[in-house]
């Protein structure tokens, strides 16, 4: 693909993003978390270079929202989505979604939503997603205990490509290779020349090293999954509380995953926790050895008396001996006792094997007071367990790595299908608590039946549902607070959630696929006379760019603020002969109808949302629009109450004004 094809990438972008792994798997997907990790891309920039790559895979022109209301609307519409989902990454994935006047476009999101509306949202699922996120890649693995040699430059600059977690050297012949093992607790290297050379230490010759980076650099696997593991696991959680297909046996996922450790290193193995709390218990084990020996060797004298004869003494003061001589003379057996009972709690403490012999080396046969081990003997006993432990963590994470790197794939496989399940629950949950339908594309303009708006400031139990259709233009007429404007919001929320290929909150919900929605706000105060001008240039622009390749819906809020009533009166029965020429389909909320109507050259519609009356000061009002009805102002209704309840004249004349 190329980059800069998409709508809004140049130069600059595209470079951020081919520093990804996958640039082009992250635009098919819309996968917005991933396209945010390229450099300098912030999570909304992503979401739009996401929607820009859907828009030219289906040619689609864009700027349904045509107005700040429109896209306000479908902000909305976002949150409502965003509000159901349990991981970032589905937040931000959900920002793909756009209202769209292509077909193909539509009818992509309709498919996926329709599969989403089977979900069900457990509460075991909901709070298993809590712990998933995308994978992270670890940029940290370094590696310092090993090598890679050769003597080839273009297998170095391969090796270092390939394997850039550990040094790359270039020998020219074995001695350099010897003085590398010297350095290294591990060289291999990587030219079969050195296949048969004699070399002290670790020195490992595999040509084909570098087709299996497992092998040379287990960390590369152990650390990606020790550092994802948590996500893994409650992806694989998912799976099973969902009852969805995992790509992998989840069960041997979880008991490699319990193999590793938080830093990557292996856990679990019996013989590696023995060796590992050999060496690092080894000098406190010594020590205490020693005071078992000094202790038992101490209790053995005081229990004795022992007698030395005059000629005896002046014998080893004549040949300079000490206590040691008459440990090996008086002692001898409680000496050895002593020396035993060191060298068995020396080999029980650490739980020596294999190098029981060697331990046993570390105190010596010749009688001293106190009973000290030898250092030379200990220091080998710490270089063989070292040594041991060393090679037995090497071969597990040997072993690890090249199992975890075998179930890299589906990892990664289990982690998205529970995002996407996120997704999808997100939709289902929205679709469930605005009690949403799959809507209709047909015929011309539109028609909601039960519909209700969740945009209201109330809870949506307590919203009463009302039934809409308009096919042409229409003037929407009605009491002020009875619901024009709640009914405009609702017609161009259920609008944009069609056109995104979603879910409606309505019973039922008919309409024609339009190209672009104008939602025109309720304007404060009259403008002045450049910001009127612009108004007019930009209804202009609209009527004139209406055809049948192109329809579009129109909603105006109150347009008679503009300018004085007289004015506005005729400009918008201008406006909306001009949209019924051009067949589009609009509805304008209105409170001069009548003198629209008067002023139009044409008949024009008028619905009106009746009020029933008056109950202690509070509008009484059927919030479905009637058709072909000019709903009564507040005002009418008042002075009719007023004239109902008073035998004056006064207000039944003021009445037969309306």
């Amino acid at each position: 693909m190329e980059l800069e094809s998409i709508p809004g990438v140049g130069a600059k972008t595209a470079d951020a993003l081919a520093d990804l792994d996958d640039p082009e798997r992250a635009l098919a997907d819309g996968d917005v978390a991933a396209l945010a990790r390229a450099p300098g891309i912030s999570e909304g920039r992503a979401a739009r270079i996401a929607r820009g790559a859907i828009r030219r895979r289906h040619d689609d022109p864009g700027g349904f929202a045509a107005t700040p209301r429109a896209r306000e609307i479908h902000r909305d519409a976002l949150a409502l989505l965003q509000e159901r989902t349990v991981t970032d990454y589905a937040a931000k994935r959900l920002e793909t979604l756009y209202p769209s006047g292509v077909q193909s476009r539509i009818d992509e999101v309709r498919a996926f939503a329709r599969e989403a509306m089977t979900r069900d949202p457990s509460e075991a699922v909901v709070a298993a997603l809590a712990d998933v996120a995308p994978l992270d890649s670890p940029s940290d693995v370094r590696v310092r205990d090993r090598c890679l040699a050769t003597q080839d430059a273009e297998t170095y600059a391969k090796a270092k490509e390939a394997i850039p977690e550990v040094s790359v050297e270039v020998v020219d012949d074995a001695q350099q290779l010897a003085e590398l093992a010297r350095g290294y607790a591990t060289v291999v290297a990587l030219d079969e020349e050195f296949a048969g050379v004699d070399v002290e230490g670790d020195v490992r010759v595999e040509p084909d090293a570098l087709d299996n980076p497992v092998a040379v650099v287990p960390e590369r696997a152990l650390q990606f999954f020790a550092t994802n593991r948590d996500r893994i696991s409650a992806a694989a959680e998912v799976h099973r509380v969902a009852g969805m297909e995992a790509p992998c046996d989840l069960d041997a996922l979880a008991e490699a995953l319990d193999a590793l450790d938080a830093d990557g290193s292996v856990r679990g193995d019996e013989e590696l926790d023995r060796l590992t709390t050999a060496v690092d218990d080894l000098d406190a084990a010594v020590s205490t050895a020693e005071s078992v020996a000094n202790d038992h060797l101490r209790d053995a004298i005081e229990e004795r008396d022992v007698t030395i004869e005059g000629t005896d003494l002046l014998s080893l003061v004549e040949r300079g001996a000490g206590v040691d001589s008459l440990l090996e003379r008086e002692l001898a057996d409680e000496y050895a006792a002593a020396v035993e009972a060191a060298r068995d709690h020396l080999v029980d403490a650490l739980q020596l094997r294999d190098t029981e012999g060697l331990a046993r080396r570390a105190f010596g046969d010749e009688p001293t007071y106190p009973v000290e081990h030898d250092e030379a003997a200990i220091s080998r006993l710490r270089e063989e367990l070292t040594a041991t432990r060393d090679r037995r963590a090497a071969r597990r994470k040997r072993e690890l790595a090249r199992e975890l790197a075998g179930l890299r794939e589906a990892a990664q496989e289990l982690v998205e299908g529970a995002l996407q399940r996120d997704v999808e629950l997100a939709i289902a949950r929205f679709a469930r608590d605005f009690d949403c339908t799959m809507p209709e594309f047909a015929g011309e303009g539109f028609a909601i039946e039960g519909g209700r708006s969740p945009l209201l400031d109330v809870s949506f139990a307590e919203v009463e549902p009302i039934d809409y259709a308009v096919s042409g233009v229409a003037l929407l007429s009605g009491v002020n607070s009875g619901g024009k404007t709640s009914t405009l919001d609702l017609v161009a929320l259920v609008v944009t959630l069609a056109h995104m290929g979603l879910p409606v909150p309505a019973d039922r919900a008919r309409l024609e696929r339009v190209a672009e929605l104008h939602y025109h706000a309720k304007t404060q105060g009259t403008l002045d006379a450049g910001a009127f001008e612009s108004t007019l240039r930009e209804f202009g622009e609209l009527v004139t760019g209406v055809d049948e390749d192109r329809p579009v819906l129109v909603l105006v809020d109150e347009l008679e603020s503009i300018t004085e009533p007289g004015a506005s009166a005729n400009i918008m029965a201008g406006i909306l002969e001009s949209l019924t020429d051009r067949s589009a389909t609009a509805v304008f909320v209105s409170h001069l109808a009548r003198e629209i109507q008067d002023a139009a050259a044409m008949d024009i519609t008028v619905d009106g949302i009746e009020a029933e009356g008056l109950e202690e000061g509070e509008l009484v009002v059927d919030r479905t629009p009637v058709k072909g009805r000019l709903a009564r102002s507040t005002p009418e209704l008042i002075v009719e109450k007023l004239a109902d309840e008073a035998d004056e004249d006064f207000y039944g004349s003021l009445l037969e004004k309306f």
